[in-house]
């Protein structure tokens, strides 16, 4: 039996570690536990969080 490690990075609006169970994928979204704010996965070496960005309407264009 493996032990997987677990990654952890720290979220970008209220500081709070965010624990992945599985190795992050770039470009990966994530919710923290703490704020409950969408997160995206912006770089994995080190693994760094940012706020997702908004999903703006698309008006048929």
């Amino acid at each position: 039996m493996t032990v997987q490690e677990q990654t952890t990075a720290r979220c970008p609006e209220c500081a709070a570690d965010v624990t992945f169970a599985e190795t992050p994928r770039l470009s990966e979204l994530v919710e923290c536990g703490e704020c409950q704010v969408e997160l995206e996965v912006v770089t994995v070496q080190p693994v760094t969080l940012a706020p997702a960005p908004e999903v703006e309407e698309d008006w048929g264009e």
